[in-house]
Formats: structure tokens, C-alpha cells, sequence
């Protein structure tokens, strides 16, 4: 058996700090990948992708401190939580915009950006029109193996809250170690 494939690398593998740290580069790839969608290829997000991104941000920057931290028990469990509710908010963004793709709006109109809304708006009402989409949240612009970009954010984010659940699971074998795990 090589080296690769002993049993301690395999283990490593699923410590809760590397499987942190994994879904922090992962999130920073798929943010990195966006960026060069719009930027390079001139496909401009809509604002439930927008709401993604920010959710890829949050989880990634989470797991980032949980990853460097390095806690133990209770500190692996808060930032392994934190994480897998961004993702779930997250990926019910991108289940929505799955959803108007194949449902798509009777009448499409592009609406007013994300930012506009906010801008104009109080959160309370421009949040029923971010998630209530538009023709522009329910076309779409890029394919890869069949899946649009909201059905590949919806595959990530289940990956992402997999991961933190290997993670909770990994962290009750953790050694306790004072509050945070510091």
C-alpha cells in the first residue's frame, strides 16, 4: 500500500480542519469562477446569483477562521454550524432559481438589480422581489454537463453542508479543549 493510500492519509483527509479549509478554497474557486463569467465572458449575474455569491462568501470566510482557529468539540461544532446554514440559505436561493428556470415566470421582465432594490427599498420589500425572480433570474446563460450555474450553486452547496456534516461527525471524536477549542 502506498503512502497515498494508507489509512492515516484517508483520515486526514476528513479531519474537520482540512475539510474547512477544502470548503474555503472551494468557495473561493466558485466565487473566482463567477467573477471570470461575468468579467471574461460578459455574462452578467442576476440578483438571486448575486445572493449566492455572497452566500459562497459568508461559508467561505467561515470556514476560513474555523480553519485556521482549529478548534476542538464546541468551537468545531459553532463554526461547522455557521456554515452549513449558509449553505442551506445558499442553496435555497439557488433551489429557487432552479425552480424558475423550469417554471419560468409568464411574464419576463428583467427588473430592477440587486442593488437598486436595496437601495430603494426597505430589506422587508426587497427581499420578496430578489427571491420572486425575474426573466432574467430564469434564463439560462451558461450550461456545463447539462446543469445551468444555479444547479451547479445547488450542487456545491449541498457538497459544502456534507462536508460540515463529516465535520460534526468527525468533532465527537475530537479531545474537549477549553470553550472555543482555543
Amino acid at each position: 500500500m502506498s503512502a497515498n493510500t494508507s489509512p492515516t492519509f484517508v483520515a486526514n483527509l476528513f479531519r474537520p480542519r482540512v475539510l474547512l479549509a477544502a470548503i474555503f478554497g472551494g468557495c473561493l474557486g466558485l466565487l473566482v469562477f463567477g467573477l471570470y463569467l461575468q468579467h471574461m465572458k460578459g455574462i452578467e449575474p442576476c440578483p438571486m446569483c448575486i445572493l449566492q455569491r455572497y452566500a459562497f462568501l459568508a461559508a467561505g470566510l467561515i470556514a476560513l477562521v474555523g480553519a485556521l482557529h482549529g478548534p476542538r468539540r464546541t468551537g468545531l461544532r459553532i463554526y461547522s454550524t455557521l456554515v452549513a446554514l449558509t449553505a442551506l440559505a445558499g442553496g435555497g436561493v439557488a433551489a429557487r432559481q432552479t425552480w424558475l428556470i423550469h417554471n419560468p415566470p409568464a411574464i419576463a421582465d428583467c427588473g430592477p438589480g440587486l442593488e437598486y432594490m436595496v437601495d430603494e427599498f426597505p430589506l422587508g420589500e426587497a427581499l420578496p422581489m430578489i427571491f420572486r425572480g425575474s426573466g432574467d433570474c430564469a434564463s439560462v446563460t451558461w450550461t456545463w454537463l447539462g446543469l445551468s450555474i444555479p444547479e451547479w450553486a445547488l450542487v456545491a452547496f449541498t457538497g459544502i453542508v456534507i462536508a460540515t456534516g463529516i465535520a460534526l461527525v468527525t468533532s465527537a471524536r475530537e479531545p474537549a479543549r477549553g470553550d472555543l477549542g482555543s
